[in-house]
């Protein structure tokens, strides 16, 4: 029983091993404030990587069901590594302070506009000078707090690049304003939105409205959803939005799967590399998250161009897999199949020479070289 006991202590340790807690020392809220930190698995042992940061709001209460998604997420490699940041709020009232506003204007006021002081002027330079943190940025927060990260995006540039507002119980005029800087948002920008459909009254009908108005926008730079969960109240809501909203914001991050296949992929009629190529640069330039093209992912867009004939196509793959992958065969064993497609067996006999003198690469191996070589090359006497 002792063993089962230490077995259960050693999964604890290490399953919780790099989440960690911080007193952040404020001259705007003139005290200290309490963060609870999330570090990726890989931080320790991946020194030159960068890392998105999800900021919580109500991070006392939010803060774990948002890293059990996360985790949940990355280990089917449906979603990125990323840092987390909890913002203790539920000592001696703080949310309710920290969420203060002026209800004629509808924007922070005393105490709330020094916690507005505190996040975008020392908390997030404080997180972004200690861990190596990628630029994209984004926020969440339930019911009250849910509102309050609205603020951030009323700024000329918004200071989240994401946005996830859980039941908000919306500030005065935020449901017209909000739709209203959609129309004039000028980069990708995501924001998600939910409510339960036995949420408060109160709380229900401002957010119906801000959907209906952000619906109005439509602006294609806004990449938005909104949620409307049955048989869910106001706090039960939170479990089913959570998952939703990650998944909804990182959705180009997730592999090629049947759905993106079937909409967005073998409805083109040519471009097949140039769309895989555009998911990895917008993983990459939107989201922060460097990571080399699956190769899971490259096969699925390799077989689209063999079976819709698309051969100059593969001149593209190999500049992919030279890119991601300078020392495997991969980038010569696809102009090798280029130009083997495309009947000329001597220049693909070369490609698949020079890809023998190269690092095998998934099915790739110098043994299929040797063979594609002495294939090559027979076909090319029976032509001459």
């Amino acid at each position: 029983m002792k063993k089962v006991h230490l077995f259960f202590i050693l999964i604890s340790i290490s399953a919780f091993s790099q989440k960690t807690f911080d007193n952040i020392k404020s001259e705007k809220l003139g005290t200290e404030r309490r963060i609870t930190i999330g570090l990726p698995a890989s931080y320790e042992t991946s020194p030159s990587k960068k890392y998105p940061v999800l900021y919580l709001l109500d991070g006392d209460y939010l803060f774990d069901p948002f890293l059990g998604a996360i985790n949940y997420g990355v280990y089917w490699d449906d979603l990125p590594e990323m840092i987390v940041i909890g913002i203790h709020q539920n000592h001696d009232g703080e949310r309710f302070d920290d969420s203060t506003i002026d209800q004629n204007v509808g924007v922070p006021f005393e105490k709330g506009a020094e916690f507005y002081e505190f996040v975008g002027g020392e908390l997030l330079p404080y997180i972004e000078k200690k861990y190596r943190t990628a630029p994209f940025k984004i926020i969440a927060g339930h019911d009250i707090t849910a509102s309050y990260i609205n603020f951030f995006l009323y700024k000329d540039r918004p200071l989240f690049n994401g946005y996830i507002c859980l039941s908000p119980e919306l500030a005065p005029k935020m449901e017209v304003r909000i739709a209203e800087k959609f129309a004039q948002v000028k980069e990708p920008f995501f924001y998600y939105l939910s409510a339960g459909e036995g949420d408060i009254k109160k709380i229900k009908e401002p957010i119906e409205k801000l959907d209906s108005n952000i619906k109005v926008a439509n602006n294609p730079l806004v990449s938005y959803k909104y949620d409307l969960f049955k048989n869910a109240t106001h706090y039960t809501e939170v479990l089913h939005s959570i998952p939703s909203a990650l998944y909804h914001i990182f959705e180009v991050y997730r592999p090629i799967n049947s759905a993106e296949f079937k909409d967005k992929i073998a409805v083109l009629k040519s471009g097949y590399a140039d769309y895989l190529d555009n998911k990895y640069n917008t993983m990459s330039e939107v989201l922060g998250v460097d990571i080399p093209v699956r190769m899971n992912d490259f096969k699925v867009i390799e077989n689209l161009i063999l079976k819709n004939n698309a051969y100059d196509e593969l001149g593209k793959m190999a500049e992919i897999a030279n890119v991601d992958y300078p020392r495997a065969m991969l980038g010569e064993y696809e102009l090798g199949l280029m130009h083997e497609k495309m009947g000329e067996p001597k220049r693909a006999s070369k490609r698949y020479q020079n890809a023998s003198q190269m690092e095998p690469i998934g099915e790739l191996t110098r043994d299929m070289m040797y063979q594609k070589i002495d294939e090559m090359n027979t076909l090319a006497k029976k032509t001459k």
